[in-house]
């Protein structure tokens, strides 16, 4: 079996929804997105592997939202803010430990 090319991928839900449900578009999940992505290049060669970050469409999760996704391992996270985010990147990206208490 062929290794992922990439090391680790995030996908932020940006999902607008216009029936009044809730949407992580609604949490600034997109200008989070930028910021991570941003980064992400900052830190450069202290992520092991190459780091994709993407913005998706609805994850089906918008209830338990903002979220991200991170593959290949599946680890799914909820965050609230940038130190969420940054928190997920420094032990999750940099480390390769999941952050528990963000964990969904």
């Amino acid at each position: 079996m062929k290794e992922s090319y990439f090391q680790y991928h995030l996908f932020f839900c940006t999902n607008r929804r216009d029936d009044g449900m809730p949407c992580c578009g609604d949490h600034s999940a997109r200008e989070f997105r930028d910021r991570a992505k941003q980064r992400v290049k900052e830190l450069g060669s202290a992520i092991t592997g190459n780091v994709r970050v993407n913005v998706a469409g609805c994850l089906n999760r918008c209830g338990e939202g903002p979220v991200l996704v991170v593959y290949p391992q599946g680890v799914w996270y909820r965050y609230e803010t940038w130190e969420d985010l940054e928190e997920i990147i420094s032990e999750h990206l940099c480390k390769g430990r999941a952050v528990a208490r963000l964990k969904i």
